[in-house]
């Protein structure tokens, strides 16, 4: 329930703090000024776009915070718990601020929030009707969901939805893969070509390099082993002069000077390093002479073996070293296609169970729905002779989809009929209802309809436009049963609306040489007649209108 707005630098409104209470409000005065500031200041809370020109002129930003008594909303009590919101279990407070560059703040309980979470928190907490709500009940969606909202059937519907949409995914995906069969058997024959001709290539993932550098040594065999000779000949086995000779000769004329200095003894040790590496190298050279032969056969082997790689590589266009990915790509690829048929398989099982699982959501809210139709229009019809449409019947029509037809909303068409006159068949609403019969249709539906609902406030914006008299009274009556039962909100011109409420706020306006500021005023019983009278009477006020504004208060409290 709502129990606070505050207000500050919004409109015409410098700092503004409105209290409310369980029953049925209305507000009344300048009924243009009150809607802008009142729903305005509570749209904006709930995380509506807001406007800059919202902010009141001279200050640099607008703030709006709206207090709820939610100890007897459990789903925005589990909703602050599972958005790790703070939450005291007993009220919930959402504020929001726009500043005159555009930015814009909101938060719950004083943590910061998004405006997707102001608006889905608020869709808990309150629920607006409009006074160009009726015009909606020309869309056939509108019917559908104003039904399944009678129903209670909101999450029944959406199971029904998210089923279908499952189905129709799978469907078409399904069909996608058998009108490619064609295409598939085509490729799969072509990969089985690719794969076995790869598969007799025995390519292993290292053999491309490995095979470069034997080719490189054998091709190269002369070369290598005639350096090698000449190397060896360097280090050791040349008769003339060699390194290791040298060395050896190098170390006996050191050996042989008494009490060398560091920097020889160092040569030293240095030069025996040496030769012990010069010695080491001889036996790695002659080692590798020893195993090294020339085999030109060998060599012919070698690059027949890498003119294939290669010409494999070239066919499938990929560098040589990446055939083996290729090969292990396509032979994923032809294990898929090969399991295709299984998959296929089941899918069609899987599309099968969807279907299943859809019709007996459907038709579970088929039933929910008929007996909701019959409720509905028994409800909706039993409002119309106190509101001026004697023997008008309203009649929510169910029409089954042809046989086999599926859709996101269920197994019927729902569409609200009605028949002005006894006797008169069911019509649709745009083909017979007038303006002023459409609005007074609407204010029964939404009357009934909140009836039902869950969200404790519910807020009606003009809804009794276009009507008067005794239809305005009955409208009164019906708003007032309801905030006996919750809490509405309820923006009137209309005196005998006001009159039924419990609680009565005047909106007024103020012009003074600096501009103009707005005020919202809780009035007591006596000023309560006097606003009446005036909604009554007009301009001039009389004693005669102010009895009747008494009157009508004493009959309503009645």
């Amino acid at each position: 329930m709502l129990t606070a707005i505050t207000i500050k630098n919004f409109t015409l409104v410098e700092q503004l703090e409105i209290d409310f209470c369980q029953g049925m409000t209305a507000i009344t005065g300048e009924t243009g000024a009150g809607k802008s500031l009142v729903l305005g200041a509570l749209s904006m809370a709930l995380g509506d776009r807001a406007d800059t020109d919202r902010i009141r002129r001279g200050a640099e930003r607008a703030e709006v915070s709206a207090l709820f008594d939610i100890s007897s909303i459990t789903p925005a009590s589990q909703w602050l718990i599972d958005q790790d919101f703070e939450n005291t279990g007993s009220e919930c407070l959402l504020r929001r601020i726009i500043t005159r560059e555009g930015r814009s703040r909101g938060s719950i309980n004083g943590q910061p929030a998004t405006m997707a979470q102001l608006r889905e928190l608020g869709e808990m907490l309150i629920d607006i009707h409009n006074q160009h709500e009726h015009q909606s009940l020309l869309r056939r969606d509108t019917h559908r969901a104003i039904l399944d909202n009678y129903a209670d059937t909101a999450i029944l519907a959406n199971e029904v939805k998210q089923l279908y949409q499952s189905w129709r995914s799978l469907s078409n995906h399904l069909t996608r893969l058998e009108n490619q069969s064609e295409e598939l058997d085509a490729r799969k024959e072509l990969l089985v070509f690719q794969v076995n001709e790869l598969d007799q290539l025995e390519l292993s993932d290292n053999e491309l390099a490995e095979l470069e550098q034997e080719q490189h040594l054998l091709a190269n065999a002369e070369s290598i082993i005639q350096k090698s000779h000449q190397v060896l000949d360097i280090c050791s086995q040349a008769e003339n002069f060699n390194l290791q000779t040298g060395l050896h000769r190098t170390l006996q004329l050191l050996q042989e000077i008494p009490q060398k200095a560091d920097a020889l003894a160092s040569a030293e040790k240095l030069l025996i390093s040496a030769e012990i590496e010069i010695e080491e190298a001889s036996r790695e050279i002659q080692h590798y002479l020893d195993s090294f032969e020339v085999n030109p056969e060998q060599l012919q082997q070698v690059e027949e073996r890498l003119s294939a790689i290669f010409q494999l590589a070239r066919k499938h266009r990929v560098p040589a070293n990446e055939l083996c990915e290729k090969h292990r790509l396509l032979q994923q690829e032809l294990d898929r296609l090969n399991g295709g048929t299984e998959d296929i398989a089941a899918l069609q099982n899987q599309l099968a169970k969807l279907k299943d699982d859809y019709l007996d959501k459907a038709r579970q809210l088929t039933k929910k729905r008929t007996k909701a139709a019959l409720s509905l229009s028994d409800a909706v019809s039993g409002h119309f002779d106190s509101l001026a449409m004697q023997g008008a019947l309203f009649t929510p029509q169910l029409a089954p989809l042809p046989e086999g037809e599926f859709a996101s909303e269920g197994l019927e068409a729902v569409e609200f009929l009605i028949a002005t006159n006894p006797g008169d068949p069911p019509r649709p609403l745009q083909k017979i209802a007038s303006g002023g019969e459409l609005s007074r249709i609407s204010l029964a539906i939404q009357v009934i309809a909140a009836q039902n609902s869950a969200i404790p406030t519910l807020v009606f914006d003009e809804v009794d436009v276009g009507i008067g008299g005794a239809t305005a009274d009955v409208v009164g009556k019906m708003l007032r049963q309801l905030g006996s039962r919750g809490q509405v909100i309820c923006v009137t011109h209309q005196p005998q609306v006001a009159a039924c409420a419990h609680q009565h706020l005047l909106v007024s306006k103020r012009t003074h040489s600096e501009g103009a500021e707005s005020g919202l005023t809780m009035l007591p019983r006596a000023e309560r007649v006097n606003e009446i009278a005036r909604m009554l009477g007009g301009a001039k006020v009389t004693g005669r209108t102010v009895e009747h504004a008494r009157e009508m208060l004493e009959l309503a409290e009645s």
